[in-house]
This record gives structure tokens, C-alpha cells and sequence, in this order.
């Protein structure tokens, strides 16, 4: 049959495999293939496409379960296209600048931490010099205001 392929042919020419795609069945990102008479997986040779694109949402930082609402909402393997990707990239993008902020304030801490000659935590916590932000904890004890 052309224009069909059987789960060893998809896995490899997705460069992934067979237990990755059944576990995307599984969870319903791809569709439930046919099935031949002797029961092989049987999947449209588009499925590649969606499984490329799966691979490369993920590798821009979408979780699979994000990856899933794209392709659900951009319907593409229901072959009912529809938009989504732009909002959906302006979070993702909102969410990648904030880890990039916090990865900032760790790598200052670290090298000024270096810097300092740091190098026991307790007693860094104990000075007042440390460039390391503990947290700072009360020593009174707590009392409701009711």
C-alpha cells in the first residue's frame, strides 16, 4: 500500500523509537493508526510531519503536554488546520526570559560567591559578607495578629 507505513518504518524515519511512538498513541497526541489484517500498526505517511513536529516543540522548550494542546489546537493531526502557535509562543516566550533572568542572578551569585572565596555555605551563611542571598529567617517567634 502506498502512502502507509508500519511502526518500525515511522519510528525510523521520525528518528525515534516504536515504544515513543506508542506511548504517544497512548496519550493521544498522534491518532490510533489502522491496523492490517495481522494486527501491525498501520499509520498515514504524514504522521512523520507531526512526529517532527512534536520533536522540534519540544526541543523549543514546550513540555508534551503543551506540544499536545498545539497540535490540538492547530489540529493538524485531525487534518483541521487552525491557529494557536502565536500565543502559545509568547508565553513560552515570556516563560524562557524569566529562566534566563534567574539563571542570570544564580551565575552572578556563583561567580561572585567564587570571587569571595566562599567555600563552606554554613559558614558563608554566617557572614555578613557573603554574596550568597540566603534567605533570611526570623528569630523572633511568630505571633498571630487576630
Amino acid at each position: 500500500m502506498t502512502g502507509v507505513l508500519r511502526a518500525g518504518q515511522v519510528a525510523q524515519a521520525a528518528h525515534l523509537n516504536v515504544e515513543t511512538l506508542r506511548y504517544y498513541e497512548r496519550r493521544g497526541i498522534i491518532d490510533e493508526p489502522e491496523r492490517s489484517p495481522g494486527g501491525h500498526r498501520l499509520y498515514p505517511e504524514r504522521v512523520v510531519t507531526t512526529l517532527r513536529v512534536i520533536k522540534a516543540a519540544q526541543n523549543l522548550g514546550f513540555t508534551l503536554d503543551e506540544v499536545a494542546g498545539l497540535l490540538d489546537v492547530g489540529g493538524h493531526h485531525r487534518g483541521r488546520p487552525r491557529g494557536g502557535l502565536q500565543a502559545r509562543a509568547e508565553a513560552k516566550l515570556a516563560q524562557i526570559e524569566q529562566k534566563i533572568a534567574d539563571l542570570h542572578v544564580i551565575r552572578d551569585s556563583l561567580l561572585a560567591a567564587r570571587e569571595a572565596g566562599c567555600d563552606d555555605l554554613v559558614r558563608c551563611a554566617e557572614s555578613e559578607c557573603c554574596p550568597i542571598p540566603f534567605v533570611q529567617i526570623s528569630t523572633r517567634p511568630h505571633t498571630s495578629t487576630r
